[in-house]
């Protein structure tokens, strides 16, 4: 099973940058898109990006503008540039792949165990 693991997490004032790194780990296979989700507490996960294999992205209308989201087929890692940071993005950040392990075995999903973003004054 391969297992992605995120970093760069941290604190940060309002206005300020961070960037998210996930990278898998385990067997060398195949990983078609790949995105991060946010969880706030009290609040349901929610998609904030997404990135093709070919380089095609989709953002959340909320980020659209602030953060970049981008890829190394070659390391199967998956970054996220956040820039002009505010407090409502304060959030536990998942990592997230689809793996493709080849035949006979299926595709499946794969998470990360997260990375804390607060962004505070």
């Amino acid at each position: 099973q391969v297992q992605l693991v995120e970093s760069g997490g941290g604190l940060v004032q309002p206005g300020g940058s961070l960037r998210l790194s996930c990278a898998a780990s385990g067997s060398i296979v195949s990983i078609d898109g790949m995105g991060w989700y946010r969880q706030a507490p009290g609040k349901q996960r929610e998609l904030v990006a997404v990135i093709s294999t070919t380089g095609s992205t989709n953002y959340a209308d909320s980020v659209k503008g602030r953060f970049t989201i981008s890829r190394d087929n070659a390391k199967n890692a998956v970054y996220l540039q956040m820039n002009s940071l505010k407090p409502e993005d304060t959030a536990v950040y998942y990592c997230y792949g689809k793996v493709l392990p080849g035949w006979p075995r299926d595709a499946y999903d794969s998470w990360g165990q997260g990375t804390q973003v607060t962004v505070s004054s």
